[in-house]
């Protein structure tokens, strides 16, 4: 067996997964901000690289959406038969690859990893057997399929809906995980024998087992203790994986010296990046492709996706980002929302109530609170006062608000788009801004004030 030349690895994802409650497929459910696909592809790749195919089914489109770098080697199982019947739907499109041997994963194990996997190859390359599977022990096999052993050779793998302790004897515990290394060409002759005559009336990848027994070809089980391998058949083993990732994500960077305050209450994601002199303060959730750069603070309660925390830059608490940018010392909240295309430059400050929505604010710019500045950019050292509104929508199109440098925007101001607000310009609070300002001009746009004399009745 020669790793990487002539091995491939097959994700089983075709599933409905019913248990899990969702009409969501399985494999797109989220850890962690993630798919759990994505967790199977990233363990996959370091050993594959692009020699990973997937069996696809139910929703298949969605899956297709959500991994379109993987499109080209997706296979579709137009009727979901069973783990057996996918391998078939496979078998000769890995053959015309040139592979010689297989790795079969199940697409809903989120916690499993390489290292795991790179140990089960080297086994197997040690035996040379001509079928391989990874099992586990737990106190009992429940809902997995349950491997039978005499003299510690491995006879059967039973499905839990087919499991009969007078016909299979007692529980053991052994149980397998769903991750098999399959020789092509020796087993391609067993693969047109498997049968569906079994409770659930499907075609089982597990049959191969005794079918291989009873053709004398050598079959290894190896065992493990580790627990990574479980599958996620339902929301209790979704959480259950998500805490398990979490705890183990969060321990990393505290081993690496990261100041997590509060730790059993941070959720961070696989792809965030963390400066190890950033301060991070739970409860709050760092998920996506998230950077925190040197010095900056993240306090508590944020919910930050997908977004960059330049160096010196603090998130204050209970404000919410998603691909957001904040520059060198720039500060956003308490109480922000930084939604998609925000970007705040250096020294930039937006404070409590604010929202920003695709819009910049250059070097200095101020919006302290209670606005909302969409398709805008904001002048370096401008001034946004409380209460005002880029007015950018007019029911059909988006227009853009230009606010020059060093602009004074008065409290309560509507600046209806598309309008541009000249350098160092002034607009009267209260008032509603329908055309351009020229630079260094003031801009009254209200109703002219009267006072009466108040009637008593």
């Amino acid at each position: 067996m020669v790793r990487g030349i002539n091995m491939g690895a097959l994700v089983l994802a075709a599933g409905k997964g019913t248990r899990m409650n969702s009409a969501k497929p399985k494999v797109l459910q989220e850890v962690l901000g993630e798919p759990i696909l994505a967790y199977v592809y990233d363990a996959l790749e370091p050993i594959f690289a692009d020699k990973i195919w997937t069996i696809v089914g139910h929703q298949s489109e969605l899956v297709a959406k959500a991994f379109p770098e993987q499109n080209e080697r997706f296979l579709l199982q137009e009727q979901q038969l069973g783990t057996g019947h996918a391998l078939q739907v496979a078998w000769p499109h890995l053959v015309r690859a040139g592979l010689t041997h297989v790795l079969v994963v199940s697409g809903d194990i989120p916690l499993i990893n390489t290292e795991l996997l790179d140990t089960f190859i080297t086994e197997m390359e040690r035996t040379n057997a001509p079928l391989g599977f990874i099992s586990m022990f737990l106190p009992e096999s429940g809902s997995y399929g349950m491997v039978l052993r005499d003299n510690n050779s491995v006879i059967d793998i039973v499905e839990a809906k087919d499991y009969s302790p007078a016909k299979h004897g007692k529980d053991t515990g052994e149980i397998n995980t769903g991750v098999y290394l399959l020789n092509i060409a020796e087993l391609a002759p067993l693969l047109p024998l498997l049968s569906n005559q079994n409770k659930s009336g499907e075609f089982y990848i597990t049959e191969l087992i005794s079918l291989a027994v009873e053709s004398g070809l050598e079959v290894t089980g190896a065992q493990t203790g580790d627990k990574n391998l479980l599958g996620v058949n339902t929301p209790a083993e979704l959480i259950a994986a998500e805490e398990t990732l979490r705890r183990e994500i969060v321990h990393n960077w505290l081993k690496r010296g990261a100041p997590l305050h509060f730790a059993d209450m941070l959720v961070i994601g696989p792809k965030v990046n963390l400066d190890l002199s950033a301060h991070i303060y739970g409860p709050c959730h760092l998920l996506g492709n998230t950077t925190v750069e040197a010095g900056a603070v993240v306090e508590n309660n944020c919910f930050i996706k997908d977004s960059i925390i330049g160096p010196g830059a603090c998130v204050r608490a209970f404000s919410h980002l998603e691909r957001a940018v904040l520059g060198l010392n720039a500060i956003a909240g308490p109480y922000a929302r930084l939604r998609p295309g925000a970007r705040m430059e250096e020294g930039a400050k937006i404070g409590n109530f604010v929202e920003m929505k695709k819009a910049v604010l250059k070097q200095g710019a101020k919006v302290n609170h209670l606005s909302y500045i969409g398709d805008a950019e904001v002048g370096a050292g401008a001034n946004v006062g409380a209460g005002t509104i880029t007015c950018n929508y007019d029911g059909v199109n988006k227009y853009r608000t230009e606010i020059g440098d060093g602009a004074f925007i008065g409290s309560n101001s509507a600046l209806v788009a598309p309008v541009k607000i000249g350098n160092n310009a002034l607009v009267a609070a209260g008032s509603v801004i329908t055309k351009d300002v020229p630079d260094g001009s003031m801009a009254f746009g209200r109703a002219h004030q009267k006072n009466r004399e108040k009637k008593i009745i």
